[in-house]
């Protein structure tokens, strides 16, 4: 383990955590792709097991209250389905060819991207959330299974739905610790889990415990409406470098 490749892991896990702690979500959307840019999509998605679980545990604690909203009926089947799609993504990610994987991910991104600019507006109601818990579900798993990045499937449904902070924060929290507490078995039995990515997994949590509380404290000296300008340009011009390959 040489110091270049911490100090990377470390910059974009600490990029990644400012903008989870303010915000709830962000981390594997921005460290992923940096990360997988110079390392590799399965080492750059071995590594981030480990703070996928620490900071989003630490997050449906902290605004675990929320479970109580009405709104949260959704999120049991959604979450039984993001477990059930783990095992095929990480199929994709044995299997299929890295830079495809790649491509996809960058389109998956500019279409998050392209659908938040289009249709701010869109509110996905109770009844809708329900139906589509499942195959929204699968699809983030299917997601997170093959990339390591479940929100341009995944935090879309859950944020269509218009939850105030506390409430969206709980339940893009609970959605990403059950698809770690998953994708960390079905990475063991495919044979990913190389000591080395797993060591380097749990130094990164030292920029996690660092930067989250800065980025919660930034998130009341900043609208939300800012941070979710600056992740929607952030996730546009990543996504176009991983479809374009530069």
């Amino acid at each position: 383990m040489d110091f270049p490749t911490l100090a990377i892991i470390f910059a974009a896990v600490g990029a990644g955590a400012l903008v989870k702690g303010a915000t709830g979500m962000g981390m594997p959307l921005i460290a992923v792709p940096f990360i997988a840019s110079v390392m590799g999509l399965q080492h750059a998605v071995v590594v981030l097991v480990i703070p996928i679980l620490f900071s989003n545990a630490w997050q449906v604690v902290k605004f675990g209250a929320a479970r109580h909203d009405p709104g949260m009926k959704f999120l049991v089947p959604m979450l039984v389905a993001c477990v059930v799609g783990i095992a095929g993504g990480v199929w994709f990610l044995t299997t299929a060819p890295e830079r495809g994987l790649s491509i996809a991910l960058g389109a998956l991104l500019l279409a998050y991207f392209v659908f938040r600019i289009a249709r701010p507006s869109f509110v996905v109601g109770s009844d809708a959330a329900m139906r589509w818990a499942i195959p929204a579900g699968l699809g983030a798993g299917i997601l997170q299974g093959a990339t390591g990045i479940s929100a341009p499937i995944g935090v879309t449904f859950i944020h269509a739905q218009k939850f105030l902070r506390d409430a969206h924060v709980f339940a893009v929290s609970a959605m990403f610790l059950a698809l770690g507490a998953a994708h960390l078995p079905s990475l063991w039995i495919a044979g990913l889990l190389k000591p080395e990515w797993v060591l380097q997994g749990f130094l990164a949590l030292i920029p996690i415990m660092i930067f989250m509380p800065v980025g919660q404290w930034l998130s009341s000296k900043l609208s939300q409406a800012a941070f979710d300008k600056m992740i929607l340009a952030f996730l546009g011009i990543i996504g176009l470098k991983l479809v374009l390959g530069i």
